[in-house]
This record gives structure tokens, C-alpha cells and sequence, in this order.
């Protein structure tokens, strides 16, 4: 009996756990990397001894990885190996000009940050103890009723228990989480600890409602890890699984269209009677090369807004470029990786460097709080900057020779293409690159820092763009504003074309690796036509998609074979 033939189109996270899961499904998967090596900004650069993740270096949510290997029937242990950072971060605080910046430490022992937050505001120990605690029964209703659904059957988001919660959730929907953290503690210092995770979801406190206080439940209650060889151990190990299960994964192949054919198709959102407005089908797809992969249904998991605005021929486009004029991309980021000389112990593992005026810093990158669709124009380089530095060698001395360090350092940026392209684009980047060099040097007390440098690699919103076809040069994806996000969020599936289907940040449930790792499960629901919110249950049986119902696609079987 022929198995139906998935494409996916891109090799990031989502894309592989994608075929990973499709594959083991019943379908013959491949995987289309236009790079030499998979993982998308999830990358690995190593050079002269110096090992740097390129994308992501904070593992969160661990349960939302071990629950995808499980779903593959697979121990995650078996395959990457974690550890609890203890400190998790230190923050530094900008001094007065000549002073060294004012240090405080996250650990992993919870009562002690609630006594150091206590020493700096009095009555703060307790308050955030209880933020703590509303954070995690915030995450937990999240992962119980909006990460796991595609939004197929949006009735189903609004159970019995969700009814319950429904007048706090309106409440946290409708207030920027800067004012639900000012409610709570008002040092500016423990307002930065509480908000500065707004900057994962490509946003900022001030434009990112207050039901993202979940992420204090991450860091505070959950802790930090990390994986033993770094973040890329993730990306090797959810590929493995997927050649494992059969999938095929070709690298260095650049894909140039999406071929459409008319044709109604059934119903793939999950509706009891089809969709006017779906009129084709995707048959196949074509790669620069010339060659042209058949397929009975396409997985886009590269950027959104390139998928449908350069794959799609226009009327087949579900997000055509007006749609995007109207939206927030969110942040892009300078991103600096430097192999150092020596050590460097006034950084932790990670740290973060916040400055004092934070609101004008998150102005100048992502526009007023009030605002949105901010053209690129009215964004500014920020100087000084808040921004993150990760020091994977200081748990992990594989990442640098014996006695060195290798650091990257992020900083939020405008989603500005412009900024990095051009003749003058590198310079520019190295320019900037030294200035806030020159800050952490200057806040940490690391004088000598630039001189030590030997190996250095500068990223900016123009290489985003260029390299991953990111919407407006952004890094993470879609910024998480109130109506960006969950049923607001573009859905994971084409409203034009029947057996095209979306994965990745760009697509619900949101930017992040376990994001994309549950967007991945999501494909495979809508392939099922289930509507739950919950996860699928572990494991899945192989061959799976003979299972699905018939408001799934049910055509995605080949010419031939009985539909279900």
C-alpha cells in the first residue's frame, strides 16, 4: 500500500519534529534545508576550539520536549542530557557613568531569592512569592487549554474550567504586563526580573498583555537548564529521531514556488461543511535546482510572510502582503559571538544587562506601547541597550580551548532590514558590536574585555532576513501582543489551498522552541481533524494518520487509497 507523500519546507525545529511525527504517521517525508545544516537560527558555528549555539540558548518548559519524544515512544534522556544552572542568571543593573553596575543573582533555590528580594524592597519577598504562584497556575491553564489546539473548534478553548477562570483571564488579557507588575512590586530592579521574559516573545512589558506573568512560572518556580553540549544538542537529536522514522532530510536545496492546481478539496479546518473560499490543492513543489517534488500535502515551516507571499502565486495567498502592513513583527536582535581570551567569572551563565530607562529603550526598538504596524523609519538603534550575554562556557568547558571563554551577546534591535545590508553593512554591524562590547565591559569591570576578543562573528536584521527570508529582518517571529497571539495568531492552516498546512514561530501556538515543538503536534492534529486541547496521547501508534477523521485531510492519501 503507497504512503502520501509530505514536503516541509524548512529544517528548523519545527520542520523536523514536523516530518518526525508525519513519518512515524505513515507518510514519506522529506525535509527541504536551503542551508548546509539543519536547525534554522537554532544553528551551531564552531571555529579555532570555540563552540557557539547561534539561536536560542535558554531551554525552557522541559516537560513540552520530554512529551515530544514520548509521543515518538522515545526517552528524551536517551538523547539530550539536562542540568539545572544554579545561578540561573545575574542581572546587572546600568551604573552612574565610572561606576560598575549593582549585581544581584536568580539561584535555583527559591526561598533564597525571596529573601533577596526582600533585602532590596521590603514586603517584595512575599509579594513575588505570590506572583510566583499566580505565574504557574497562569502556565499551567495556558498548557491545559490554549498551546495544545489548533483553533480548529475555538467553542472547545472555552471548557468548564476556562469558564471558571474566564473574569481574572480577561482581566490579564486587557492590562500590559509592565502595569500588572508595577501592581506588584516597585523597585525598578525586581520590575525588570518579572518583565524582561516579555523580550522571548519578541515584545516588551509595556505591549505584551499581563497573561504572559505565566513566564515568571519558567524561571522562578521551574529554574533554567541547560543541555550538556548546548542547545543544538536538541536540534541533532529531534533530527536523529526523524531519519529514524524514516523521514529523508536533504540539506543545501532552495525551494522557489509552491505549485497550486484548482480544485475545492474537503475541509481541513476542522468545519462540518467546507470552506468557500479553499479552492486548490498543492501538488507539488519546486526547487531552484529545477526539480519538481510531488507532494500530497506541503508543510511550510520557513517564515510565514515568505511562504505566502513568494511561495503562493496570489490567489492562492491566505496572508497576502496587506495583511502583514498591519501587523508587529516583533524584535530583531545584533547578535555578537566572541571567542575571549581568559576567563571571564563577572559573568554568569547568563546575564542580563538592563538599563535604567527601560521603557525609552523598548520605544526605540519595537515603537510606544500604544502603537502598532511602527514602520521602520520611526525605530532607532538602541545606546546604551539592555541586552543578554550567555557564557555557555561556564558550564560547559567544551564550548572554548582549556582556559578561554566563548560568549554571545543578544541585543533587542528594530526589525529593520536596512540595518547590517549593504557595502557599508559590515562596518556598521562592527561598529555597534564594539560600542556595547565596550558596555559590558564597562558595567561588568572587564577593562580589557575587546582586546581579548580572537574570534568574532556580528548578525544584524539584514542577515536575518537574507538568511532565513525573516519577515522585516525580525529574530524571533510575530511579537505576542494581545491580538497576535492565540486564537488571533495566524492559524496552522491555508484558507485558499486544502492540503497546506503551517508550522513554526510564525504560526500558533507562538515563537520559541517549545513553541515549535507543540506547533509540530499541532500539523498532526489537523491531519487527524482532532479538535481537543490537550496533547495527543503517548505514544503515537505508527501509521497513525489511517486514523484520521474525516474532517481531517482526509485526501492526503495518494490516488488509490481508501480515505478514512
Amino acid at each position: 500500500m503507497s504512503r502520501p507523500r509530505v514536503v516541509v519546507i524548512g529544517g528548523g525545529i519545527s520542520g523536523l519534529a514536523t516530518a518526525a511525527l508525519l513519518a512515524r504517521g505513515g507518510a514519506r517525508v522529506t525535509v527541504l534545508e536551503r542551508h548546509d545544516q539543519v536547525g534554522g537560527r537554532a544553528g551551531r558555528w564552531a571555529v579555532d576550539g570555540f563552540t557557539f549555539d547561534t539561536g536560542p540558548t535558554w531551554y525552557f518548559m522541559p516537560e513540552v520536549f520530554a512529551h515530544f519524544f514520548d509521543l515518538l515512544g522515545r526517552d528524551i534522556r536517551d538523547y539530550v542530557s539536562v542540568r539545572r544552572l544554579d545561578p540561573a542568571y545575574r542581572v546587572f543593573t546600568e551604573p552612574e557613568p565610572g561606576d560598575l553596575a549593582e549585581t544581584l543573582e536568580v539561584v535555583a533555590d527559591a526561598e533564597a531569592n525571596w529573601r533577596t528580594f526582600e533585602a532590596i524592597e521590603p514586603g517584595a519577598g512575599e509579594a513575588i512569592r505570590r506572583y510566583a504562584a499566580a505565574s504557574s497556575h497562569a502556565y499551567r491553564t495556558a498548557l491545559d487549554n490554549f498551546l495544545y489546539t489548533t483553533f480548529a473548534r475555538p467553542e472547545r478553548v472555552l471548557n468548564e474550567s476556562v469558564r471558571t477562570e474566564l473574569p481574572e483571564l480577561a482581566r490579564l488579557l486587557t492590562t500590559p504586563l509592565a502595569d500588572h507588575i508595577a501592581a506588584t512590586v516597585n523597585s525598578p530592579r525586581l520590575r525588570q526580573i518579572l518583565g524582561y521574559h516579555a523580550v522571548f516573545l519578541g515584545s516588551s512589558p509595556y505591549r505584551a498583555p499581563a497573561l504572559y506573568s505565566l513566564m515568571s512560572h519558567l524561571d522562578l518556580v521551574d529554574g533554567v537548564h541547560y543541555p550538556d553540549g548546548g542547545v543544538y544538542t536538541v536540534i541533532d537529536a529531534v533530527a536523529r529521531v526523524a531519519r529514524e522514522e524514516g523521514a529523508e532530510i536533504r540539506t543545501g536545496v532552495e525551494v522557489v514556488g509552491i505549485d497550486v492546481e484548482q480544485g475545492p478539496g474537503p475541509s481541513l479546518a476542522g468545519a462540518r461543511v467546507p470552506v468557500p473560499r479553499r479552492k486548490g490543492n498543492a501538488t507539488a513543489v519546486r526547487l531552484a535546482s529545477g526539480e519538481v517534488l510531488e507532494a500530497d500535502a506541503v508543510v511550510g515551516a520557513a517564515d510565514l510572510r515568505h511562504l505566502e507571499t513568494d511561495l503562493l502565486e496570489k490567489e492562492w495567498q491566505t496572508f497576502p502582503e496587506a495583511y502583514w502592513d498591519k501587523k508587529d513583527p516583533g524584535i530583531s536582535a545584533l547578535l555578537i559571538y566572541a571567542g575571549v581570551r581568559g576567563e571571564l567569572p563577572d559573568l554568569a551563565h547568563h546575564s542580563l544587562f538592563f538599563t535604567r530607562d527601560w521603557p525609552a529603550n523598548f520605544d526605540a526598538t519595537l515603537g510606544p506601547a500604544g502603537r502598532h504596524a511602527v514602520p521602520p523609519d520611526e525605530l532607532r538603534v538602541p545606546v546604551p541597550a539592555s541586552l543578554y550575554v550567555s557564557r555557555a562556557s561556564a558550564t560547559d568547558r567544551t564550548a572554548a580551548p582549556a582556559g578561554d571563554e566563548a560568549i554571545m551577546v543578544l541585543v533587542p534591535f528594530p526589525a529593520d532590514p536596512r540595518i547590517g545590508a549593504g557595502p557599508g553593512g559590515e562596518a556598521e554591524l562592527d561598529g555597534l558590536a564594539d560600542q556595547y562590547l565596550g558596555q559590558i565591559a564597562d558595567w561588568a569591570g572587564i577593562p580589557d574585555l575587546l582586546e581579548r576578543v580572537v574570534v568574532r562573528r556580528v548578525v544584524g536584521p539584514a542577515q536575518f532576513a537574507e538568511q532565513y527570508h525573516a519577515w522585516r529582518g525580525s529574530s524571533l517571529g510575530m511579537e505576542h501582543t494581545l491580538l497576535q497571539s492565540a486564537m488571533f495568531r495566524p492559524g496552522n492552516a491555508s484558507k485558499r489551498v486544502s492540503n497546506l498546512l503551517y508550522v513554526g514561530g510564525g504560526t500558533v501556538p507562538g515563537v520559541g522552541l517549545p513553541m515549535c515543538l507543540i506547533s509540530a503536534e499541532l500539523v498532526a492534529k489537523r491531519l487527524l481533524g482532532e479538535t481537543s486541547t490537550w496533547p495527543l496521547p503517548v505514544p503515537l501508534r505508527r501509521d497513525f494518520l489511517e486514523a484520521a477523521l474525516p474532517r481531517g485531510l482526509k485526501h492526503v492519501a495518494p490516488a488509490g487509497r481508501p480515505e478514512h
